[in-house]
């Protein structure tokens, strides 16, 4: 069975770019458009998910939020979390480094960088 990667972010041109990426990595992607639906996801496929990729900027409950309720989870708490964003900001940055996330990744990216933090953030970089 493949290894589950879940994604939140409700741009479809980013959608596509992150799933060619992930799945050429033999990687199973799971998509989310907002925080709400991909927690709901994540609580239901756990798991099998092994990272969280999430925009910061989305509906209903944005990536930050959803970062947070990851982290206060203790049944979640361990899959890493990477941000991926447009917020090039220092202080964004470190505001979800603090609250846990594995690392962050700024928007405009390649698929090069993607996959490296990806491993990285799996502990195989």
């Amino acid at each position: 069975m493949k290894e589950k990667i879940l994604f939140a972010d409700d741009s479809p041109v980013i959608k596509k770019i992150v799933k060619r990426a992930i799945e050429s990595k033999n990687f199973e992607l799971l998509e989310a458009s907002d925080g709400k639906e991909a927690l709901e996801l994540l609580k239901k496929e756990f798991k099998n998910i092994v990272l969280v990729l999430s925009d910061w900027n989305m509906p209903i409950m944005n990536g930050f939020e959803f970062l947070t309720a990851i982290k206060a989870d203790s049944t979640l708490k361990k899959i890493p979390v990477i941000m991926i964003t447009t917020e090039a900001e220092k202080s964004h940055i470190i505001k979800a480094i603090q609250a846990g996330a594995a690392n962050y990744i700024i928007k405009p990216f390649n698929s090069e960088d993607l996959i490296k933090k990806v491993m990285q953030g799996l502990g195989r970089g």
